[in-house]
């Protein structure tokens, strides 16, 4: 196939070539309308390239394939059969990808340690949720994927599984046995769904670890927008074999997807993947030797702890992306959080990710030699600073098994259940109808459907008390929670 094209980005062109007048959506009629405010600060282009893909960039009477000629390019730049671009984030694409293999009443193998994205689509689409639980890091209070044996022994006890949903890489860049995995899926005739959203420049270089397609997922869901050149909201579906169905697959993304797709995000995705194809291998190699000097440089600085190749080599992963620059900052005396509020309101410096143990930033393409020296400058400053940051109360991290809670009810039965609220100090023993998750990083603490305990409860205090934000919990403060109503 021809990569040296972007149909969705030669379609804009031609659009203005031809001088269109549109009278229908978008308002701004291309920023004729767009209050000149804004367009100083947002640019009078990104309101100039907000077309409407039907009757705009393509006709739909007369299509040209626009869409579909950007997608079939997609699959063939990354391995796939079939690739379907997302306007929503992949938020939305998981849970398109889970109803396309488990309806209501269903069970769904999932790994527990998924953002809360994926628990929302267990209640969004009803399926029972099989949670296989991920490898818990002791030392470094870290949940790395679950592996072929934990996954073989889910489908043994759930032999009526349609399927596997499996989170790799995860925000810390640990990675997954995928291949494993979908072999273990495959061998019991389920489909294997790989939540890659941290994935998508995985295809485009060989020292990367494993992507999805290459590994036989069946489905594989990236955020382009995460460590690829597209915007935010940039998603892709990708799809091989015959165990999803691309009609299932499409059909559901329509139940769920927006009317209103961007272009912006369409044309984003469209010169990405032509700038991975042409120019990938060696953007990306560039970035990975910036990536390992940074580890390097970081690993002698006092208090720091870079985490790599450790990883894998003590058996606690499959793989780890050499991308993610994840730092444990406890010997300073003091949060992953605390020192990401640090970098950012003395230094305007904005990490990635951080919890209670370490920071996180993500290396990609677009950095270069300024940006490798501040995030340098910046680490340097965060260990002579340290001293000077205020402690806080710490956060009580449970034991791993702690973390396991017992579903009780489907966490849609739950999550739509007659309700109270309960003080925390009630809470112990009672079946949550929401989800509390604790960010960063945000993946449930407490899913609806499971038994409160009281180390989760002391955990999610302590964390409030540290400073650590719960934004989805109907009382943020944890001080009470919500729960399904006795009878």
């Amino acid at each position: 196939m021809d990569h040296s094209r972007a149909p969705v980005l030669e379609a804009l062109e031609e659009f203005r070539r031809r001088g269109d007048m549109v009278f229908g959506p978008p308002g701004h009629k291309q920023g004729r309308g767009v209050d000149p405010r804004v367009a100083e600060i947002v640019g009078l282009d990104v309101f100039r390239s907000d077309v409407l893909s039907l009757n705009g960039l393509d006709d739909r009477r007369q299509s040209q394939g626009v869409l579909s000629d950007a997608q079939e390019l997609m699959a063939d730049a990354v391995g796939a059969e079939h690739a379907f671009f997302s306007t929503c984030g992949s938020s939305l694409s998981v849970k398109t990808a889970m109803l396309a293999v488990a309806g209501p009443g269903e069970k769904l193998l999932l790994s527990r340690n998924a953002h809360k994205s994926v628990i929302s689509g267990v209640v969004v689409n009803g399926v029972e949720p099989i949670w296989v639980h991920p490898k818990f890091d002791r030392e470094r209070h870290l949940a790395h994927p679950p592996e072929p044996d934990d996954v073989r022994r889910s489908l043994q006890e759930h032999p009526d599984a349609k399927g596997m949903l499996l989170i790799t890489p995860t925000d810390w860049g640990t990675c997954a046995d995928i291949r494993g995995v979908a072999r273990v899926c495959h061998e019991f005739g389920v489909p294997l769904i790989v939540d890659e959203a941290w994935g998508a420049h995985l295809p485009f270089h060989p020292g990367l670890p494993a992507w999805g397609m290459d590994a036989e997922a069946d489905l594989v869901v990236t955020s382009v927008h995460k460590m690829g050149g597209a915007i935010e909201q940039s998603s892709v579906f990708h799809l091989q074999y015959d165990r999803v169905s691309p009609e299932a697959l499409k059909q559901r993304e329509d139940l769920l997807g927006t009317t209103s797709a961007s272009s912006l995000v369409y044309m984003t995705l469209d010169g990405w993947r032509r700038q991975m194809v042409e120019q990938g291998h060696d953007l990306l190699d560039a970035a990975l030797h910036r990536a390992e000097r940074i580890r390097l440089a970081a690993g002698n600085m006092p208090g720091l702890r870079p985490m790599g190749q450790e990883i894998v080599d003590e058996g606690l992963a499959a793989a780890f992306d050499p991308l993610k620059i994840v730092i444990d900052v406890r010997e300073l005396g003091i949060s992953g959080m605390q020192a990401a509020e640090w970098m950012r309101a003395e230094l305007h410096v904005d990490v990635g990710g951080s919890d209670t143990c370490r920071i996180s930033a993500s290396i990609t393409h677009a950095d270069d030699d300024e940006t490798e020296k501040t995030l340098l400058d910046a680490l340097r400053a965060l260990t002579e600073g340290a001293d000077s940051i205020e402690r806080r109360p710490p956060v009580r991290l449970p034991e791993p098994s702690a973390l396991e809670l017992e579903q009780a009810m489907l966490p849609r039965d739950a999550f739509f259940a007659e309700v109270e609220h309960v003080p925390a100090e009630r809470a112990a023993g009672r079946i949550a109808a929401e989800m509390i998750s604790p960010y960063p990083p945000g993946v449930p603490a407490i899913a609806p459907g499971e038994v409160i305990t009281d180390e989760v409860l002391d955990y999610l205090r302590s964390g409030v008390e540290h400073g650590v934000l719960i934004p989805d919990a109907a009382d943020p403060s944890v001080k009470t929670l919500r729960v399904v109503a006795r009878r």
